[in-house]
C-alpha cells in the first residue's frame, strides 16, 4: 500500500459521513454549545471577563498583623488617612453577575464595611447609592467613582441619619434616583468606649442609639412600602452582641437589639416575600476603631487575639453581604452571620 492509500487512524480521526444524521446532530452539538459559551461570556460585566483566579494562600498571612501604630482621628475618620488603608476589594474584588439588575442603598457606604459591600454589590451588577456623613465626602467619592466605572448607578446621598425626616428622605431619595429599591444594607454604627457606665454622658448614649437602633427603624421603615417582593434587608451587628466587652456597653446593647429586630422582622416580612439577615463582624479593621471605639493602646494589638492573629479586612466580609442580597439565597431569613476570626462562637 502506498503512502498515499495509508488509512487515518480511527482511533484519533473518526470517519463522520457527510449525509448522515450522526453528521448532523454532532454538527449541530458542537455549535449550540459554543454559541452557549460565547453568550454566557459575553453576559457577564465586562469587568468581570478574563479575570483570573487567586492562588491558594494561608489566610493568615494575607493582611497586616499586628503592631499597629497609635493613629487617633477625630469622629467619624477617614480610610484614606489610615495606616495601613484597609481593603475594601478596591483593587481584588471580581462580580459575575449575581446581582444584575439590583438596586441598594447603603448606609455607611464610604469606608469601611460598608465601603467593601457598596464595591462589591456594583461589580455584581446592581445600581447603588451610598450614605455618609458630610464630613466623610473625601472617601465617598472614592466610592462613587469605583461603582461609576463598573457602568450602574452610583448616587451619593450624604447626611446624618440620627433624623428622623433626613432617614425617610435618604429612602425616598435613593428610590427616586436608583428607579427602584430591593437591597438594603445598613452598615453605618457608632461605638464609642467608656471605662464607667457613669463615664457614658446622656448625649453620648444618645448619639449610640440614634445612630445604630433609631435609623435602622426609621430607615426600614419607610423603606417596606417599596420593596418589591424578593427583596433582601441586611442589618450589621457585631461580636460585641453576644459577647460583650465592659468598654461598650451602650454599643453592645444596641447592637444586641440589632440582632433581636432582625429575627423579629423576618418573621413580619416574610408575608410579603422580603428577607433580613443580619452580619455579625468580628475585629475588622476598619475608620470605626481608630476614632474612639477603642482606646489607643488596644489599636497597636488590634485582632491579635483571634485565631488568624490579624483583624479582618473588609474585603473578607463583602462577599456575605452580597450572597445574602442575592437570590440564591432565597431560603435564609432571620439568621445571624457571625464573621469573626475563628473565635468558635456562633453567630
Amino acid at each position: 500500500m502506498s503512502k498515499k492509500e495509508k488509512p487515518e487512524n480511527k482511533e484519533t480521526s473518526p470517519i463522520f459521513y457527510p449525509n448522515s444524521r450522526r453528521h448532523v446532530l454532532t454538527g449541530m452539538a458542537i455549535g449550540a454549545a459554543a454559541l452557549a459559551a460565547n453568550r454566557s461570556i459575553y453576559a457577564m460585566p465586562e469587568h468581570t471577563r478574563n479575570k483570573s483566579v487567586p492562588p491558594l494562600k494561608d489566610p493568615k498571612e494575607m493582611y497586616h498583623s499586628p503592631p499597629f501604630i497609635k493613629q487617633p482621628q477625630p469622629w467619624p475618620g477617614l480610610q484614606s488617612k489610615m495606616q495601613p488603608v484597609p481593603d475594601c476589594g478596591e483593587k481584588t474584588y471580581q462580580g459575575s453577575g449575581r446581582l444584575k439588575d439590583r438596586h441598594a442603598l447603603v448606609t455607611g457606604g464610604d469606608s469601611g464595611i460598608g465601603r467593601a459591600a457598596a464595591i462589591a454589590f456594583a461589580r455584581e451588577g446592581a445600581d447603588v447609592a451610598i450614605n455618609y456623613l458630610p464630613q466623610e465626602e473625601f472617601d465617598a467619592k472614592e466610592v462613587i467613582d469605583l461603582i461609576e466605572k463598573t457602568g450602574h448607578k452610583a448616587i451619593a446621598l450624604p447626611g446624618d441619619i440620627r433624623n428622623e425626616e433626613f432617614c425617610k428622605t435618604l429612602v425616598s431619595d435613593a428610590v427616586t434616583k436608583l428607579g427602584s429599591l430591593d437591597i438594603l444594607a445598613h452598615v453605618a454604627g457608632r461605638q464609642k468606649y467608656h471605662e464607667q457606665l457613669t463615664d457614658i454622658t446622656t448625649e453620648e448614649f444618645d448619639w449610640t442609639m440614634k445612630t445604630n437602633i433609631y435609623a435602622l427603624f426609621w430607615i426600614t421603615k419607610a423603606a417596606i412600602p417599596y420593596l418589591p417582593s424578593g427583596s433582601s434587608i441586611i442589618t450589621t451587628s457585631s461580636l460585641v452582641s453576644y459577647m460583650p466587652p465592659e468598654i461598650l456597653v451602650d454599643y453592645g446593647m444596641s447592637k444586641a437589639a440589632i440582632s433581636n429586630f432582625t429575627k423579629s422582622m423576618a418573621k413580619q416580612l416574610m408575608p410579603k416575600g422580603i428577607r433580613i439577615n443580619c452580619v455579625d463582624p468580628g475585629p475588622f479593621w476598619t475608620p470605626l476603631q481608630i476614632c474612639g471605639a477603642q482606646p489607643q493602646s488596644a489599636i497597636e494589638k488590634f485582632g491579635g487575639e483571634t485565631p488568624y492573629k490579624r483583624p479582618g479586612q473588609p474585603a473578607e466580609i463583602a462577599p456575605l453581604y452580597v450572597t445574602l442580597a442575592s437570590t440564591e439565597s432565597s431560603y435564609v431569613t432571620g439568621q445571624s452571620w457571625g464573621i469573626v476570626g475563628g473565635t468558635g462562637q456562633p453567630g
